[in-house]
């Protein structure tokens, strides 16, 4: 879950400290428990002094950065960053990277994931006599690592005596007083990527750590090993063989990780939303206007004989699966089921070649997910990943990947990313339809035409949320929310639930409308708030007026009901204390514009109660350990 920056230039000066440090402001959502910083100084390259210069510091960012203006920091040309999300020991200075190894500690380390045998590591050095400093698995790599450098005296050759013993999920960066001008790193399960420059080169838990000074990355594979120095970098396996990086063009600005005049970006992402889905369709039609996808290493053939889907994923990526499952059934007459990644592969699934396992991840590092893909793959199943984040772990690990195209996602909590990954699913599942051919693929090109005017809709429906700012402003001391939807409006309700959760440490339930009678309906009492995500008037099976019947049914025992309701819907409003519009779409496509009011909802509810929207407690973006 942490986020990690390395830096190695052409001169001995502060942009070191400087790249390292704007890297960590922009990785500060991977976590913020912690940060600290080591550069090897001036003196190291002089043959003086300790050579190593550390500063960490818990708490977000900003305590770092006070403690690095109280001391000043030596010139360099070397540095590695890091910000924490705790796993083994709590956020306290002492717990924070760097730590430190090797003869007068002069080799300090930083550690994304979790080393899992440490305790068999670290019982090995305590009974040599290694003093610990930490409660944490990264110093017992440190410790490694440090002790290997002075038996071998090359840090390249160091870190790769130490990282076939490790067990779980890392990514390690590491310097040495005594190899200035050089930053290793090593990366298993978790992600790393190399950011090239004129004179001088990067490291990155993603591109985002540099994306200020170049567009030029290069990813890394499973099980490798990359030496940076200014005049280049060199990639070789944990067997020391000669590796390569796959090489790319990031498309994105720095701006597009700023806030760019919204006050969190929570807000600036949930109005980048018809952006996001808008770039996610681009590109996605031949001249022919036939759905094409990118990256499928997968054959027409062998997706034309798939009898069952299975989509994995964790949280908000899960719901939009959830979603995914009512159209692509309905689009292609596939079965499709829908499982947490977690527990995916603790369940004992049935796959085989014939079964299609979609996973879906924002940043394509999510643990239980990559975990449940590999699983997959050894059943025999075919894997497909939807994904926002090139170059990440789990789209290398599938047999094939359908980006996504939001853009970068900095808040912990997703909105675009969530409205994108739905898009996304829905062009799988038109383009499975296509295959079929006959009249499911002349569906598939009539709900296409009516998806690519989504954006505009969705557009609409943010243009009209001052009635939903109002509303959370009011329901700031609210302390249960309740959501309610039937057919696609379901997922809606369980996600925005998890929002309010997320951000505003509330409680709120999300559920199946159909289940009120079955229990729930004893929650309600006078002034409980409910949302009610209401199915357009042309969704089948009369689910519309089953819906308003559930309304009818919770407004009678006192609930103050908030609808989200098509335009024209006029059967809900004597039963409503609140309606808000979105405009009409097809039934299937509707998740794209109710989901919005709840966003906003959450969003304003919990800045109402003055809490950081973009950090939430707990939380981290990314979720590299099991």
């Amino acid at each position: 879950m942490c986020g990690i920056v390395g830096y190695v230039g052409p001169s001995t000066d502060d942009k070191a400290l400087q790249v390292v440090m704007e890297g960590l402001a922009r990785l500060e959502y991977r976590g913020y428990d912690s940060a600290g910083v080591a550069l090897v100084t001036e003196a190291a390259q002089n043959g003086a002094g300790n050579g190593v210069q550390s500063e960490k510091r818990a708490g977000k960012l900003e305590n770092l950065r006070g403690a690095l203006y109280a001391r000043e920091m030596a010139p360099s040309r070397t540095a590695i960053g890091h910000t924490r999300w705790a796993t083994h020991g709590g956020p306290t200075d002492g717990n924070a990277h760097p730590h430190r190894g090797g003869d007068g500690d002069r080799l300090a380390l930083i550690h994304n994931g979790i080393i899992e045998n440490f305790h068999a590591l670290k019982k090995e050095l305590l009974a040599e006599g290694v003093d610990f400093d930490s409660e944490t698995d990264t110093e017992v790599a440190a410790k490694l690592v440090g002790r290997e450098y002075d038996r071998l005296g090359d840090l390249t050759e160091a870190m790769r005596a130490v990282v076939g013993r490790l067990e779980g999920a890392f990514t390690l960066l590491a310097v040495h007083a005594d190899s200035p001008g050089t930053v290793v790193g090593a990366r298993r399960n978790s992600p790393l990527v190399v950011g090239v420059g004129d004179g001088e080169n990067y490291l990155g838990s993603d591109v985002a750590a540099f994306i200020g000074y170049t567009r030029h990355a290069v990813e890394l594979g499973q099980d490798q090993i990359v030496t940076i120095t200014p005049d280049g970098y060199e990639v070789i396996g944990f067997d020391g063989s000669p590796a390569q990086g796959n090489a790319y063009e990031v498309t994105w600005d720095a701006a597009a990780a700023e806030k760019g005049g919204y006050e969190t970006f929570m807000e600036k992402e949930i109005y980048e939303q018809p952006h996001a889905v808008a770039d996610t369709l681009l590109g996605r039609t031949d001249e022919e206007g036939r759905l094409v996808l990118d990256d499928m290493r997968i054959s027409e053939e062998q997706l034309s004989r798939v009898d069952r889907i299975v989509m994995v994923a964790c949280g908000t990526a899960a719901y939009s699966g959830m979603v995914a499952k009512y159209a692509i059934e309905h689009w292609t007459r596939i079965p499709v089921e829908v499982a947490l990644a977690h527990e995916f592969r603790y369940s004992d699934p049935i796959a085989d070649e014939r079964t299609l396992v979609v996973s879906i991840s924002q940043s394509g590092e999510t643990m239980d997910t990559l975990m449940a893909v590999k699983h997959a793959r050894e059943l025999g199943a075919l894997t497909l990943s939807i994904c926002n984040t090139h170059g990440s772990t789990i789209p290398r690990e599938s047999d094939a990947v359908l980006y996504t195209h939001a853009g970068p996602e900095v808040a912990v909590a997703s909105t675009k990313g969530f409205t994108a990954q739905i898009t996304a699913a829905y062009i799988l599942g038109l383009y499975l339809a296509q295959l079929r051919g006959g009249t499911y693929a002349d569906e598939a090109q009539a709900v296409m035409r009516e998806l690519r005017g989504l954006p505009d809709k969705i557009q609409t429906v943010l243009d009209r949320m001052e009635r939903v700012i109002e509303i959370a402003r009011f329901m700031a001391d609210t302390r249960s929310v309740l959501f309610l939807g039937r057919h696609v409006g379901y997922p809606i309700a369980l996600e925005g639930a998890l929002k309010l959760k997320e951000i505003a440490y509330i409680h709120a339930e999300g559920f199946a409308a159909g289940e009120l009678k079955h229990g729930p309906i004893a929650l309600i009492e006078p002034g409980q708030p409910v949302f009610v995500i209401a199915p357009g008037t042309a969704t089948p099976h009369d689910l519309h007026k089953k819906v308003v019947s559930n309304i009818q049914e919770i407004r009678a025992r006192g609930a103050r009901t908030l609808v989200i309701a098509e335009d024209g819907d006029e059967d809900v409003v004597p039963f409503a204390d609140e309606v808000i519009r979105v405009p009409a779409s097809l039934p299937l496509l509707m998740p794209l514009l109710t989901i919005v009011p709840l966003q906003v909802f959450a969003l304003h509810l919990a800045s109402a109660k003055g809490l950081d929207v973009d950090q939430p407690r707990n939380l981290a973006k990314s979720v590299t350990v099991e």
